[in-house]
């Protein structure tokens, strides 16, 4: 059985995983995220409710799904006991610092990542395969500046556009386990205009995380 790892269980890391749950494909899936339930989460993290604030949104999506909670960040000294075993990672976190991190781990460690972001009218999905398509570093290089973009309690996020990106990035989880994924092109969506864009991207021979990657 193929496991999907999947980080932060929030805007969109919870279409994602219900959306992979009602796939119909055996999956062992594993939800890491150190958070618990906030009142203003349940506009757009559909697997919560009220009755459900104040628990830690690992525990309670992986009741709802028959999945594993990780209740725990993801970060250096926790990534290689959180991404052993895994096939696929899902990146739904918010902040910069832990996206990049994702990547960087992934890359190394040769496993295929659904990268997936969203704020304000506008997200974006990126797959990586490790060795073979353009990573997170190769288009965008590292993290902004602290300050200079706002976050996604400043900017807001479109509820609907949350599940939009995450049940793609369950679909990109799938093309890679079925071996059809569309890597190396970064898909985004302007919600406030109802169009989407691809951006084909290339490997940059001299990234600092997956120049020495081979295929």
């Amino acid at each position: 059985m193929k496991t999907i790892l999947i980080l932060g269980v929030g805007g969109l890391g919870c279409p994602a995983a219900l959306a992979l749950k009602e796939a119909g494909v055996p999956l062992r899936l594993v939800l890491v995220d150190p958070d618990r339930v906030e009142r203003s989460n349940l506009a757009r993290q559909i697997l919560f409710s009220e009755a459900d604030v104040g628990q830690p949104k690992a525990e309670v999506a992986a009741r709802k799904l028959g999945a594993e909670a990780r209740v725990l960040r993801f970060e250096p000294s926790t990534a290689a006991d959180l991404l052993r075993g895994c096939d696929v990672l899902l990146d739904g976190t918010d902040d910069f610092a832990t996206r990049f991190l994702a990547n960087d781990e992934a890359v190394r460690r040769r496993i295929p990542l659904v990268h997936g972001a969203a704020l304000g009218w506008t997200g974006q999905l990126l797959t990586v395969l490790p060795g073979r398509s353009a990573c997170l570093r190769c288009f965008f290089e590292g993290p902004p500046a602290p300050g200079a973009l706002p976050t996604c309690a400043e900017a807001g996020v479109l509820a609907p556009l949350c599940g939009a990106v995450g049940a793609a990035m369950a679909e990109a989880a799938l093309a890679v386990l079925s071996g059809k994924a569309k890597a190396g092109v970064l898909r985004r969506w302007d919600a406030r205009r109802g169009a989407e864009r691809p951006l084909a991207l290339r490997r940059d021979p001299l990234c600092a995380v997956c120049a020495g990657v081979a295929s």
